[in-house]
């Protein structure tokens, strides 16, 4: 086994936070260039695409903000390698920085700045470390893979991260927290926050989502930057779709009347991007329809590299909803 895979196999008790958090950063044009520039420096000494380290990057910033026993970040970069990794296995001091003994021990961690120090909490160390392992088992995308593997030991977040490096290979910038409400805002809907409340269909269970009530026919569109991860029918949802976005957010759009032609799952869709149309499917065996109104159920799920949970998705609905609003009134056709 690969010496920096055996302290990361072994377990440990995960704290969940206590209440699901949507991580969602703010624009910050300084904070987007300074990781493009590291990611850009990793690329030049290893020849793996910059977007590779992004969706690394973005992927562990996400898991940081929801998980309890994790540090939070505090540099440009969310990449968190843990001291028994970084130092070397067998190294009784696992917060050795000395590259040296580091090296002697089969430790991840390494000097990126020549300062002489290979500090874990230092970006360009960090990343200059995460660049020389995934350069150890090849620079194509079939040897990545195995990499990440080995790493995570956990296909989901793999795939999470696969997902990403598809999504920045296509857009080219890693500012892609642009959101919209799920129906256009001309159409004639209604909804209130209907997290919890009780199902008794299928056995009693709560509402993971919000309800938006619409007529037949109305577009349901994507409501951020993502990849489709899941289209077909489930007895409870009816024609459903499901969108992972670069936030580890996984969005659930279900009681659909059909879905446009071309969409398929892996499929890369961005904001407005029409996904579906509003219907009353579900509650049955495929084609069942109208044992409720048509309506749109929306849910949300975090995944935080060990589970995963629903959150109310009611708060981000509002406010993607005000904030379109306030577009339109401004004259900004982008988003609406």
């Amino acid at each position: 086994m690969h010496p920096f895979i055996i302290a990361i196999v072994t377990t440990a008790v995960i704290f969940l936070s206590p209440k699901p958090i949507f991580a969602q950063e703010k624009s910050d044009e300084a904070i987007y260039q300074k990781r493009m520039e590291l990611y850009k420096k990793a690329e030049a000494v290893s020849l793996i695409p910059w977007y590779y380290f992004a969706a690394i990057d973005q992927y562990e910033r996400n898991v940081r903000q929801v998980r309890r026993d994790l540090p939070k970040p505090t540099g440009a970069l969310g990449i968190y390698i843990k001291p028994e990794i970084w130092a070397g296995p067998l190294n009784k001091n696992p917060y050795d920085t000395n590259p040296f003994s580091i090296s002697q021990f089969g430790g991840f961690g390494m000097d990126g700045n020549g300062d002489g120090v290979a500090d874990p909490k230092n970006d360009e160390d960090v990343i200059f470390a995460m660049a020389r392992f995934l350069q150890s088992y090849g620079i194509d995308h079939k040897r990545i893979k195995m990499a990440l593997w080995d790493y995570y030991q956990r296909s989901k977040t793999v795939d999470l991260i696969l997902g990403k490096v598809k999504i920045y290979k296509k857009y080219h910038t890693l500012k892609l927290d642009g959101h919209v409400f799920p129906l256009p805002l001309h159409t004639d809907y209604s909804y209130r926050d209907t997290w919890g409340d009780a199902r008794g269909w299928g056995g009693r269970r709560i509402h993971e989502g919000t309800d938006i009530f619409a007529n037949y026919g109305v577009p349901v569109r994507s409501t951020c930057y993502g990849i489709v991860e899941l289209k077909g029918w489930n007895k409870y949802g009816g024609w459903r779709i499901g969108i992972r976005d670069i936030n580890n957010n996984y969005h659930y759009f279900a009681h659909l009347n059909g879905f446009p032609p071309h969409l398929r799952e892996g499929q890369i869709v961005e904001p407005g991007t029409i996904i579906g149309y509003v219907g009353s499917s579900g509650y049955g065996p495929p084609g069942t329809a109208g044992k409720f109104p048509p309506h749109l159920h929306y849910g949300m799920y975090k995944d935080n590299g060990y589970t995963e949970w629903a959150f109310d998705p009611y708060p981000h609905l509002k406010a993607w909803e005000q904030a379109q609003k306030r577009n339109k009134k401004q004259g900004d056709s982008h988003l609406k």
